[in-house]
């Protein structure tokens, strides 16, 4: 790719120049730059091959309790200037915001291994080179391929007139592949710092696999089953969790998890963790707000230990903020099995879920859920995988489901598109409610 991204001292010239033109009593500065390639494949055939620039800079300033923010994609010193101006002419005309707080102090940050030379030197024809045998593997197999393949580098940085600054780099891959027939499909999907790291080979054997093997689904009724959920469905499913955990709606009344602080929440087998110096996860050495990220325990051995405090909330209650959950990871301490197929093995029946999609709240007050079952829902029997299924629609909460696990492996890669990446196991799960059947 051989990006020449705005350096560290780029962004303190930008910095000096934006606070040495603001007259705010408080200003804050959030900065982005990066290029991605992307190469989209549809119909076996290459679709798209395209590559952004996306260089960015905004303000936001205080005078008291207004304030007014603006942004920009030019650089230079006067467009910076205006950029301020801008920003304060808002701020003296908005309503005071009650809940606005000065920006954070100077921070210490985690090193996280966010860059990687591997995935920053790929070109465009690089992409095209490792797609086409995917292409090939489709057609070979009679299947439609359908999917992504790209890499961009990035440089993001925040700084505070309170004399925070941070600064860092980082790359990033995704691969994607919907294999289908006409009765059936077959997906994969994985992001990873390291485009090396993707496994686009072994992904491309599964997600063809799955979409032979589910070829003529059978239909059985809706219903309370066993499942096996692998990595991406236990994330469509639990993600919900890191986006419920927080103080504000604990403390308004309206959260799941009122009362349960310190309680058991989940099989007391299960812990789930934040690790963003984690090689494999997509964390950052701080958040939009310039806050350090850190290691953090959730759940404990099933309880549940700590919310998300924003710093308003943290502030309104007399503790230290936490970053947003990111970089999770669950761990089950029981015995583990190293394999997907391992699982499989050691079932008698149940039926086997890819992926999750179109998951949408149906009752906040306990985490229930819904959407449906997507590219590879099968009937396992006596150890072996038997039929492709008709997917279903389900209605379930990860506070019931995962109340006990049957089994599990160690924790794997996961991401959808609906949920950022994690670091999840497949599980057997042995009552999840599937609560009526699809046309295809």
């Amino acid at each position: 790719m051989a990006v020449k991204l705005a350096s560290e001292t780029t962004f303190r010239r930008i910095v000096d120049t934006i606070l040495s033109a603001s007259k705010a009593e408080h200003t804050f500065i959030s900065f982005g730059d990066g290029e991605s390639s992307t190469l989209r494949f549809a119909n076996n055939q290459v679709a798209q091959n395209v590559s952004v620039r996306e260089p960015s800079v905004s303000v936001r300033v205080a005078f008291g309790q207004k304030v007014g923010s603006s942004s920009t994609n030019r650089l230079d010193a006067a467009s910076l200037t205006t950029l301020v101006r801008q920003a304060e002419t808002i701020a003296r005309l908005a309503p005071e915001d009650p809940e606005y707080l000065p920006p954070l102090p100077k921070q210490s940050y985690l090193r996280v291994p966010s860059f990687r030379d591997s995935t920053a030197s790929i070109s465009p024809m690089d992409l095209a080179k490792r797609t086409k045998p995917v292409i090939d593997q489709c057609a070979k197999n009679g299947l439609v391929g359908a999917g992504i393949l790209s890499n961009s580098v990035s440089a993001r940085g925040v700084a505070a007139s309170s004399g925070l600054f941070g600064y860092e780099q980082s790359t990033e891959a995704e691969f994607s592949l919907t294999a289908t027939a006409g009765d059936s499909s077959g997906w994969t999907y994985n992001s990873h710092r390291d485009i090396e790291a993707l496994e686009i080979a072994a992904r491309t054997d599964r997600a063809v696999d799955k979409a032979i093997r589910s070829r003529e689904p059978r239909e059985i009724p809706a219903g309370h089953y066993p499942v096996i959920l692998e990595p991406a469905a236990v994330a469509g499913v639990f993600g919900v969790f890191f986006w419920s955990a927080d103080a504000k709606s604990y403390y308004k009344g309206d959260s799941p998890f009122v009362g349960k602080v310190g309680s058991t929440v989940l099989d007391t087998r299960l812990t789930v963790r934040t690790d963003p110096t984690h090689p494999d996860l997509m964390g950052d050495g701080f958040d939009g707000s310039g806050l350090a990220t850190r290691q953090q325990v959730w759940i404990e051995n099933g309880v549940l230990k700590q919310l998300y405090y924003d710093r308003f909330t943290a502030k309104e209650h007399g503790v230290e903020p936490t970053p947003r959950p990111s970089a999770p990871v669950m761990s089950f301490s029981g015995p583990a099995v190293r394999s997907i197929d391992e699982l499989i093995a050691g079932t008698k029946r149940a039926v086997l879920i890819t992926n999750f999609w179109y998951i949408r709240s149906v009752d906040p007050a306990d985490l229930t859920i819904t959407g449906m079952t997507r590219d590879g829902t099968f009937l396992v029997e006596d150890g072996k995988i038997v039929a492709g299924v008709k997917n279903f629609r389900f209605h379930d909460s990860p506070l019931r489901c995962f109340q006990q696990v049957d089994a599990a492996t160690v924790p794997m890669e996961s991401i959808t598109m609906e949920r950022g990446k994690m670091l999840l196991p497949a599980v057997r799960l042995p009552d999840f409610h599937l609560s009526s059947v699809t046309k295809f």
